[in-house]
């Protein structure tokens, strides 16, 4: 179990082919994508030079997918994710997004463990409250995404509104991480 704790190893060869360490075996993207999948956490380095190369292989598996149409990022965040790289200014992008994914994920959690306990849907104690929960943080999110990081959108805005818009998306994070532990109890 306590090998569980650390990630999985892959090693990548000259050849590109990727070498999974525990099993001693060749893996594919999909493999990779599917130990992560089951809550494997993965860490994949070049044999020679000793480089992590997680970040590329996790981005390549990411393109693979919506390249086959399994599309869940929006066009307009992609934009935005461009326009991020282009402009270092919006170093709190990552930051956001990570937020964001953990209590997507804490969210997700709360609702299956309710869920658990044998209650219909419509009835589960505090279902009405993780709605509203959601629904405010996809409100943030793409508010955020769409006005607050638009490079272009944004030229004309004064800087007074900008710092307001960003402090009002900071305090609904916070409100909602705030309901979301309250859940949890």
């Amino acid at each position: 179990m306590a090998e569980d704790n650390k990630p999985l190893l892959i090693k990548r060869y000259a050849s590109r082919r990727l070498y999974n360490t525990e099993t001693s075996d060749y893996v594919t993207l999909e493999d990779i994508a599917g130990f992560i999948r089951d809550g494997r956490e993965v860490q994949i380095v070049d044999l020679k030079s000793g480089d992590d190369l997680t970040r590329q292989y996790l981005l390549q598996i990411i393109a693979e997918h919506e390249s086959r149409g399994e599309n869940i990022l929006p066009v307009n965040v992609l934009t935005d994710l461009v326009r991020t790289y282009t402009n270092q200014a919006e170093s709190m992008v990552p930051q956001f997004l990570q937020a964001s994914f953990e209590m997507l994920r804490d969210g997700q959690s709360a609702m299956m463990e309710n869920m658990t306990k044998a209650s219909p849907m419509g009835q589960m104690p505090g279902f009405e409250m993780l709605q509203a929960q959601q629904e405010a943080f996809m409100k943030a999110m793409t508010q955020g995404l769409a006005g607050g990081w638009s490079g272009p959108a944004k030229e004309e805005a004064k800087p007074a509104e900008e710092g307001e818009d960003l402090d009002a998306i900071k305090q609904q994070l916070a409100d909602l991480q705030d309901k979301l532990s309250k859940l949890g109890k």
